[in-house]
């Protein structure tokens, strides 16, 4: 096992829990909205959606490793262009960031729970970024590539739930401070950009 390639995933599974996204957006408007543990409910939702995702591609990509490797040299192209695309459309996207509170009553824990299942299992980017992130941080020559995509799956899904949920508690104080700091925006921007483009020279470069 390559420990280091784990905790380069480890790291940047963080930076992009960390970075402003639709999910953890979500999260913290739901939790200014209904109330930390209503957001704690909205985070579990959403990252068990994801083994949905990882499923899929432990069991499809798997299966392409073992008939050809140029297909899986493909998959990780692929991966390191679909991150630039990302950072692109980042770059493109306006600098202020749009925190709005839902309307109508109060949510159910289950209800949210559902919604956060729901809104990741039926989001085909949820999956094509999987296909992305995955496949470069495969870590063993010797333990299977199910094994091992379900490994990745499971720390991606236990580190952003740490820090999702750390959003969920912290979301008053966070809407608070994005709300006095105007310029706050464009540097979570170009943190995003950051972040994209380096897991996509980190795809390029990686001889796994």
């Amino acid at each position: 096992m390559n420990y280091d390639i784990l905790i380069a995933f480890m790291f940047a599974t963080a930076a992009l829990a960390i970075s402003p996204g639709p999910d953890n957006i979500f999260v913290l408007v739901q939790s200014i909205t209904n109330g930390k543990k209503y957001g704690i409910a909205t985070v579990a939702g959403l990252m068990t959606g994801c083994l949905v995702h990882a499923t899929l591609l432990a069991f499809g990509v798997s299966a392409i490793i073992k008939q050809h490797d140029y297909l899986f040299f493909g998959i990780k192209l692929f991966g390191a262009v679909y991150m630039f695309y990302l950072a692109y459309m980042v770059f493109r996207s306006p600098d202020e960031l749009e925190l709005s509170g839902e309307s109508g009553n109060k949510k159910t824990l289950s209800g949210l729970f559902k919604q956060g299942f729901i809104m990741n299992v039926l989001n085909p980017k949820v999956g094509i970024f999987f296909l992305a992130f995955f496949p470069g941080f495969l870590f063993s020559d010797s333990i299977s590539t199910v094994v091992q995509f379900y490994v990745l799956a499971f720390i991606f899904m236990g580190v952003s739930f740490v820090i999702f949920s750390g959003i969920a508690v912290l979301s008053g104080s966070i809407s608070d401070y994005i709300t006095k700091n105007k310029n706050l925006g464009k540097v979570l921007k170009w943190l995003q950009i950051i972040v994209f483009t380096g897991i996509g020279i980190y795809l390029l470069i990686s001889d796994n």
